[in-house]
């Protein structure tokens, strides 16, 4: 029994090492996306100082620990079993909610996944617990008061995070405005020194002025003279502040950096518990129950010494620090949710990752009526004075920002400084929500939410916001459900789970490789959004959009081919995968079309008005394709699925030809699009008109054979087959519009 409980144990450590790549695929978002968005230097010079950030952090980390023991259950009323039973359905759950978050590209909460598993396990080991045992109530068993006061503390922090970065944005861009060059003359000093007054005292004096590995005196002396010691900081970082703008250092750059290294650094003090608490409480137990037991079973050893805090040897600190720095360094991962994080709080329009929702709608409508209503009580000068600070009168144009420095800025320090606050009192806030929140509130402030992109903004939020609840309710039931199975079937269920979760890993990890794959990068339409040149976005957009429409065309044309040929040979599993490829075709070009149309924006505005119309009879004559292949395919898949008569041969005689000429014109129109040479565009429309001829004298026969057919043995049949003509034409009517719209479109 002792073998299989330490075999326990080692899989706990090696989830544990998993977690820590998975949680910090996750969570880079919190202290790299400021720097990433502003571009304030190069992504391995960010990660670099990160690195040593997070380095220091996991350290001075080790009073976090005791959230895992005993923040949450009272470990003393639970045997050496149950205790490891909670701690491996915790792991369990925990790589499996955070692996899927991360797969779909969700930001999502490490602090607020292993909370509520410790919750859902612990209260339903409690319920078995006082369902066997007669006086025993949850007050006896969990930690209640501190459990509410750590889901209190997270979910609290959304909405101090969010109102904090709108107030400290706004009065930062009404100081500095967009043009913060000019106007950082005298305030700059000033900013700096209080960005570093303020990260000098939540991270160096309190962070580690309170770690076990500075001498007492040193500690004392910190605490005594707290108040000179700030006033010195301000002073001093100030001046140097000052003397580095006047040797023309740009002093929100080195906020930015300084800001990494401290949200980094109090990531890592806050969050490392969440990723190997769990495993090294379960070790801790392990190695009481070994040197303790003196003949107890692991059913009857009660965990008191988990009572005590932790006390975590730098060795495992260092070693998770440096698994942590590995992760961020080269996680895929962590770089695709960066990007769900920047594009929400970029100030440029953009491609748009979320859609529109009800919600969004209504709030977005509420805050107008709102802010006019606010507005008509301004006086006109204050209001005149506020949006002239707030226009951007001197962008950098030579670097793809999302958003600038100033901005960067004030989302580091004020995170940093709300995240160390609660590392302080010892709070294990969720990162996630404050880094989040607070950078929504400055994008919010700083105008970057207009009427064209601020209901997709709330959708995003709105969505990120749900996910985070839906991480809650995922990691409360899921392994309350976990636990219970696990108490109650053993070693062997136990054993069960574990293989699970390997094979589970695996598969989510071969699933998220096919994925970037399918995907792709995005480049070129990337490039046109760093491109300033309006003539050369406009070269590129229209390589891109005929490189689209070939590419629907030669689309198109196979997917016809195989749904004829399906419903010819009745290949249910052939109309199956038509079905599936035409509806993510469908979503691949509503995104193309959305980024076509924000590219068009850019061009010369007399290019964009006047191929305006021509763009859009392109992107609908690509939609229509996946439109009418799908009103030909449903029926014939019906048809099928229901084993009903075949098509007669004479049909497929007849219908041969056809098929071929269809197939004839599609490659010379995907020939004409793809060479941008359209000699022979006349010749093609007029084939077009000729075979759309032969059609309705096709269906205009088969039209009488059914009239004529006695009894109703191929009705079902003629039916679907008098459908496909129909679509046919339409599909014929959509090459001509499609290949009509290439040429205007591109032609010079």
């Amino acid at each position: 029994m002792e073998t299989m409980y330490l075999c326990i144990v080692v899989f706990l450590l090696c989830l544990a090492v998993f977690d820590l790549f998975v949680g910090v695929s996750n969570d880079a978002v919190n202290f790299l996306q400021s720097a990433v968005g502003a571009r304030v230097a190069s992504y391995r010079t960010v990660v670099i100082i990160a690195s040593i950030g997070i380095g220091l952090g996991a350290v001075l980390s080790s009073g976090m620990m005791d959230v895992a023991r005993h923040g949450i259950m009272t470990p003393n009323q639970y045997s050496f079993e149950e205790v490891m039973t909670i701690f491996l359905a915790v792991m369990v759950t925990d790589v499996i909610v955070l692996d899927v978050f991360n797969t779909l590209g969700m930001p999502t909460s490490t602090t607020v996944s292993l909370v509520f598993e410790l919750l859902g396990g612990t209260f339903v080991i409690a319920c078995v617990k006082m369902a066997s045992t007669d006086g025993l109530v949850f007050s006896n068993l969990m930690n209640t008061e501190q459990a509410l006061k750590v889901i209190i503390a997270i979910f609290v922090s959304v909405a101090i995070a969010f109102v904090f970065g709108t107030i400290v944005m706004w009065l930062s861009r009404i100081v500095f405005t967009f043009n913060y060059k000019a106007h950082s003359r005298y305030t700059i000093a000033l900013f700096g020194g209080i960005a570093f007054t303020a990260l000098s005292y939540f991270i160096f004096m309190k962070g580690i002025g309170k770690s076990p590995y500075i001498p007492k005196d040193a500690s004392l002396f910190i605490d005594n003279n707290i108040k000179t010691l700030l006033l010195a900081t301000f002073v001093v970082s100030t001046i140097a502040m000052e003397i580095l703008h006047i040797l023309r250092i740009n002093i929100f750059k080195f906020v930015v950096l300084m800001g990494t290294f401290a949200l980094a650094m109090a990531f890592a003090g806050n969050d490392l518990v969440n990723f190997i608490g769990v495993p090294l409480a379960g070790l801790a137990s392990y190695n009481d129950f070994i040197a303790h037991a003196n003949g107890a079973t692991p059913a009857n050893f009660m965990m008191t010494s988990l009572m005590e805090s932790a006390s975590t040897t730098p060795s495992w600190l260092l070693g998770a620090g440096g698994i942590m720095i590995i992760a961020m360094a080269t996680s895929k991962k962590a770089q695709n949710v960066i990007k769900t994080s920047v594009d929400l709080s970029r100030q440029d329009e953009g491609d748009e990752m979320f859609g529109s929702s009800s919600a969004a709608r209504a709030i977005v409508r509420l805050s107008q009526n709102m802010g006019s209503s606010f507005s008509s009580l301004v006086p006109t000068s204050v209001a005149k004075w506020v949006d002239n600070r707030f226009r951007e009168k001197a962008k950098d144009e030579s670097q793809d920002v999302a958003f600038d420095v100033v901005r960067a800025a004030v989302n580091l320090v004020l995170a940093s400084m709300l995240i160390t606050i609660g590392t302080n009192l010892k709070l294990p806030l969720s990162t996630t929500y404050v880094t989040f929140m607070v950078a929504m509130g400055s994008s919010l402030a700083d105008r970057a939410w207009g009427r064209e992109s601020a209901v997709f903004r709330v959708t995003g939020v709105l969505s990120v916001i749900g996910g985070w609840f839906i991480t809650a309710g995922a990691s409360f039931i899921a392994c309350g459900i976990i636990c219970l199975i696990m108490f109650f079937g053993g070693i062997a269920v136990q054993i069960g789970f574990m293989a699970l979760v390997v094979f589970l890993l695996i598969r989510s990890e071969r699933k998220y490789k096919k994925k970037m794959a399918e995907v792709g990068s995005d480049s070129t339409f990337q490039l046109m959004m760093r491109t300033r040149d309006a003539d050369l976005v406009w070269d590129m957009l229209q390589r891109q959009v005929s490189r689209t429409q070939a590419y629907v065309c030669r689309f198109a044309l196979d997917q016809f081919n195989a749904i004829v040929d399906g419903f010819k040979d009745e290949n249910l599993r052939k109309l199956k995968k038509s079905t599936k490829e035409l509806y993510l075709e469908g979503n691949v070009l509503k995104k193309l079309r959305k980024q076509e149309m924000i590219a068009l924006k850019r061009c010369p505005v007399g290019i964009a008005i006047e191929r305006n119309t021509w763009l859009h009879i392109g992107a609908n004559s690509n939609q229509q394709f996946i439109y009418c292949l799908r009103r030909m395919l449903e029926p014939m898949r019906e048809h099928v699925s229901n084993s009903f008569n075949p098509m007669p041969q004479v049909l497929i005689d007849e219908f041969t030809p056809i098929q071929q000429k269809v197939s004839e014109l599609m490659k010379l129109t995907e020939k004409l699009i793809s060479t941008n040479r359209y000699e022979t565009y006349r010749d093609v429309l007029a084939d077009a008109d000729l075979l759309k001829g032969e059609l309705s004298v096709v269906r205009k026969r088969h039209i009488d054979r059914m009239q004529r057919a006695h009894g109703n043995s191929d009705f079902q049949v003629s039916v679907v087959y008098l459908n496909l003509l129909q679509e046919t034409q339409q599909f014929i009517s959509n090459m001509r519009h499609q290949l009509r719209a290439a040429k205007k479109f591109t032609e010079r």
